[in-house]
């Protein structure tokens, strides 16, 4: 179904989901799942931009997954490696601007590196954005604000009474990105798994049944005529908004 570019969200969020899943229901080995869902991950891309979508946030690495088998973590850290890699001359031919959110300087030295060129080199571009939550967890991203925020008001950078949330918010690694407007869950899960949540108060939220190596541009642009069904009232009355369906933030 084709989507009016105007009515694209402008941030979409997706937490990748059923890659095992999907390996283990055809006897493979779960690299096989996660493998596929790099190629995924290239498809939706480019997808999400040709539906009108300026900015991309996928959930790729969670602070959690580090607790999974030893080999899976490596594997998982080698596809981002090979990923970032591959893709960088594609992200500058495409004008696609890259950037990481999350605790990165806690990943392998090695990926790290390719993290900062990656940034570096595409850095000037701004029509559409790609970014991957890598070491992310929304709750560690509180803490990290918060600790942030309280050496800025002991260094007098900050007023301690001014407790605002456009204050605030300015210290999350997110500080200069949208909120996103919908947040899609593939594999038929049903949570949000640590993943933006302060960022996503208002966010709309859509659940497929897809799981991740399976979800294709028709998917997305299924999730995004979802979207575009919904009224945002932002704590507004649907009489206030009047004939628009959806206000700014």
């Amino acid at each position: 179904m084709p989507v009016p570019l105007e009515n694209a969200p402008h941030h979409v969020a997706i937490i990748m989901d059923g890659n095992g899943r999907w390996a283990k229901q055809r006897g493979l080995p779960r690299i096989e799942g996660h493998r596929r869902g790099v190629e995924t991950v290239r498809t939706v891309t480019f997808a999400a931009r040709d539906l009108g979508v300026r900015m991309l946030t996928l959930y790729a690495f969670s602070i959690e997954n580090w607790k999974r088998p030893q080999d899976e973590v490596g594997a998982l850290m080698g596809l981002l490696e090979y990923y970032l890699r591959k893709e960088l001359e594609t992200f500058v031919r495409d004008r696609v601007r890259f950037r990481a959110i999350g605790r990165t300087e806690e990943l392998p030295t090695g990926v790290q590196q390719l993290l900062r060129t990656t940034t570096e080199e595409t850095r000037h571009f701004s029509d559409y954005t790609l970014v991957l939550a890598l070491n992310y967890g929304a709750r560690t991203e509180v803490v990290d604000a918060a600790r942030a925020y309280a050496a800025a008001v002991a260094a007098g950078k900050e007023k301690l009474n001014d407790g605002s949330w456009a204050t605030f918010s300015r210290y999350l690694y997110t500080a200069d990105m949208p909120d996103p407007d919908l947040v899609i869950r593939t594999s038929g899960e049903t949570r949000m798994s640590n993943f933006l949540l302060m960022q996503a108060a208002y966010a709309e939220f859509y659940f497929t049944p897809v799981q991740w190596p399976d979800f294709t541009k028709a998917d997305l642009a299924a999730a995004i005529a979802d979207f575009n069904r919904r009224e945002r009232r932002f704590g507004l009355t649907s009489e206030q908004l009047g004939p628009v369906k959806t206000v700014a933030k």
